[in-house]
């Protein structure tokens, strides 16, 4: 075979190979098929912790956008209530929520060591003399600022010392000891990479092929970390990795066999979504626009190739711009179908300034 030829075969091969990947990916991740109810609990689990939306969602439950064919903000703020969804810090000390029967695993992925100070010890003290308290009594009862009390309930928080009990969307909330919400939970259970060879698998289950990268970005972890429990998983079988993708052995054989159905549909997706956090490596810098925040990214045909551009505020956005990475005749023969998908997510209260850097 000339070498011309062989390029352009392998090139195709590559071609239907990302192909089916994201198709069976968006199967996965149930935007082909909305899920029902205990396959909607399954994927939580694996896309776990779970966010709320960005910026609209404050003080709200966590959500799966376009995934669940019921209301799921309702479903999971009951799971909230009944705390069988419990709050903490995970990724990088940011907000997260897990179902609770998997606080052990999580306290092997995230805990931080605990390194006491003053302040924290005296809230500590206080809070095993008083019972639960919210930062309004603590700040009473100690003359500390609230300035100084948040940070260091968040550095207990992270060591799993203490807990925050967030059953609902209201603002004041009190704060437990840990062991008092959880006596039967042994933080210490898990290693780092025993919690670790136990999610990526699921992780990958939903995102088929990713790298360590993408891994990285998800959990928040240190990249090393990530590939040295990605390469024993490999050793043993259970992953294949090629090209420093990494996928379930299991799928790479299907995706080698079984042709999929390309996704052909435009999603918009919030800056919180699993599919958006999964690459955040590049997209940042990749959609930058100076004196613009990035809004939304969209999803196209199972890709980001789009990001919404403008402004935050509460209530209806500000949407200065669209921007689109097709090339230019699909981008203006999409257009219509775009703007419809940004308008179905956001309302036609604010219009679209322009798209492409063009007035609309």
């Amino acid at each position: 075979m000339a070498a011309a030829e062989k390029s352009r075969d392998e090139n195709n091969r590559e071609d239907w190979e990302e192909e089916r990947v994201i198709a069976l990916r968006m199967e996965r991740q149930h935007l082909t098929k909305p899920a029902g109810l205990e396959e909607y609990n399954v994927l939580y689990r694996d896309l776990s912790p779970g966010l709320n939306v960005y910026w609209h969602g404050f003080g709200e439950p966590p959500c799966l956008v376009y995934r669940a064919g019921f209301d799921d903000l309702e479903y999971n703020r009951e799971r909230q209530r009944n705390r069988e969804l419990v709050k903490g810090r995970f990724q990088k000390g940011n907000i997260g929520f897990i179902q609770e029967k998997d606080m052990e695993l999580f306290a092997g992925l995230y805990r931080k060591p605990w390194k006491p100070d003053d302040t924290q010890e005296l809230i500590l003290a206080l809070i095993d003399r008083e019972g639960p308290l919210n930062i309004g009594l603590i700040k009473e009862m100690t003359g500390l600022l609230v300035k100084q009390i948040t940070p260091a309930l968040h550095k207990l928080q992270e060591s799993f010392v203490l807990f925050e009990d967030q059953f609902d969307g209201e603002w004041d909330r009190e704060w437990y000891r840990f062991e008092e919400m959880f006596p039967d939970v042994d933080v210490q259970h898990f290693t780092r990479k025993e919690a670790l060879k136990m999610v990526l698998p699921r992780f990958l289950f939903r995102y088929v092929g990713a790298s360590a990268k993408n891994f990285r970005d998800f959990y928040g972890i240190p990249e090393r970390e990530l590939k040295a429990a990605a390469e024993e998983l490999t050793a043993g079988g259970q992953f294949v990795q090629k090209d420093g993708i990494y996928y379930l052995a299991a799928d790479f054989e299907l995706l080698q066999k079984q042709e999929r159905t390309p996704f052909r549909k435009i999603l918009v997706l919030h800056r919180n979504d699993c599919l958006v956090r999964c690459e955040e490596h590049h997209l940042k810098q990749e959609y930058k626009r100076e004196g613009m925040d990035i809004l939304q990214y969209l999803l196209i045909d199972g890709k980001i190739r789009g990001a919404v551009l403008g402004h935050f505020k509460y209530g209806p956005y500000i949407m200065e711009d669209v921007c689109v990475r097709l090339p230019e005749n699909e981008a203006e023969a999409r257009k219509k179908e775009i703007l419809e998908a940004i308008y179905e997510i956001n309302g036609r209260e604010e219009p679209i300034r322009r798209y492409m850097g063009l007035p609309i």
